[in-house]
């Protein structure tokens, strides 16, 4: 309550009008900043209050984007321009739920608009998932950011030379190139000070990216997968049977250019001859048509991870969809490993007062974010107008 009494005190001052219109956005990431932006320029009375769980502003892009990627970051410098409007409000250290109430806030404002994303991670529901040593690629992300979330992750990088990431998208890829990448280079960048330390004495040298489908619906973009390729003195290794296509596959690269030129990349690292990696060499494998079926205990650790059980697949017509879906064969392999990193997508977490549709982890009606609006229909333009020139 206090907080509601300061938040109200601060804004019954305006140079603008006697009655602006008041929004208030939870979560200070890229679509926080995006709507704020659309909303200043939309409405020449509007004032915006940024609220955001952690100190600091910009979400995804300080903690999610790699290191590496300064360009991507760029785009702070446009949200700064945004928070110094005079019209703009950033207050950190403020949690939805538990120092404020989502109804206090819709008393407080004219509108409020949710776009604190999705900060939990979906499961993969198969056995011995609660061993040690397995980890949401998200919690390494912010690990290697510095997220105060992840400050004390400490995973283990020492006790094993091989690492699994379960996933084939983007973040995937992430994971994988800081693992492999050369800490000389990484120390250039901005990676948090414990995670260069750690990665400095990593023993991992072979991580496996291990997908349910196969090449041609892999989900990382042929930049991320052509920097990853790059990597300095790196083995690719990539399984002739596993870049096999079917005629449905043909159709799809022939129709979907991007798609294409990512299986054409990876035919060529895999095409020549297999041989011995050089002593120390890293090594990264793409692993397709495989799926998890249950994480195996160490031997030597009690309640660590030491290994995954994967079932092969193959790719059938799904009669709703008409998409190719994985479905297991019967036939189990083994893989020994002492860490891994699973992406395979976020979900939500419930908030008081709004309806949750707990099987899809998703808000059930993302319109009751709006309260007491009296030009609804500008909001509803202003939402639309950022979502389309953002996607």
């Amino acid at each position: 309550m206090a907080l509601s009494r300061a938040l109200n005190f601060c804004r019954s001052f305006s140079t603008v009008s006697s009655e602006p219109l008041r929004v208030c956005i939870v979560g200070s990431g890229p679509a926080g900043f995006y709507t704020a932006d659309k909303i200043l320029k939309a409405h020449e009375g509007a004032e915006v209050d940024i609220v955001d769980r952690l100190p600091t502003p910009f979400g995804l892009v300080r903690s999610g984007v790699a290191p590496d990627h300064p360009e991507t970051k760029v785009v702070t410098n446009q949200f700064s321009r945004v928070a110094q409007n005079r019209r703009c409000s950033f207050i950190g250290n403020v949690s939805l739920g538990a120092s404020i109430s989502l109804a206090e806030l819709r008393e407080l404002y004219d509108a409020v608009v949710l776009s604190y994303g999705a900060e939990s991670d979906q499961a993969l529901g198969i056995p011995r998932e609660d061993l040690s040593g397995i980890y949401a690629a998200r919690e390494f992300v912010w690990w290697y950011n510095g997220h105060p979330d992840c400050r004390n992750l400490a995973p283990d990088l020492k006790s094993s030379d091989t690492a699994v990431i379960i996933g084939q998208g983007n973040v995937a890829l992430d994971v994988a190139r800081i693992l492999l990448r050369p800490t000389s280079e990484l120390a250039t960048t901005d990676i948090s000070c414990h995670a260069l330390a750690a990665l400095s004495e990593s023993s991992i040298r072979k991580v496996y990216l291990v997908g349910r489908r196969g090449a041609a619906q892999a989900a990382f973009t042929a930049k991320e997968l052509r920097e990853v390729l790059r990597i300095k003195d790196l083995s690719v290794g990539i399984r002739q049977a596993d870049l096999s296509k079917t005629p449905v596959d043909e159709e799809e690269l022939k129709n979907n250019r991007i798609k294409r030129r990512i299986h054409e990349l990876l035919s060529k690292a895999a095409t020549p001859a297999t041989s011995e990696c050089n002593p120390g060499q890293k090594e990264l494998h793409f692993v397709f048509f495989r799926k998890p079926d249950r994480f195996l205990e160490s031997d030597c650790r009690s309640g660590h991870v030491g290994g995954l059980r994967m079932e092969r697949t193959i790719l059938k017509e799904d009669v709703g969809s008409g998409k190719q879906i994985a479905v297991g064969t019967g036939l189990f392999e083994e893989m020994e490993c002492g860490l891994v990193l699973k992406s395979v997508g976020y979900k939500s977490i419930p908030v008081a007062g709004l309806p949750f549709d707990h099987r899809k982890a998703l808000i059930a009606a993302w319109s009751l974010t709006l309260a007491n609006l009296d030009d609804q229909d500008l909001l509803f333009q202003v939402l639309f107008q950022m979502f389309r020139d953002v996607f």
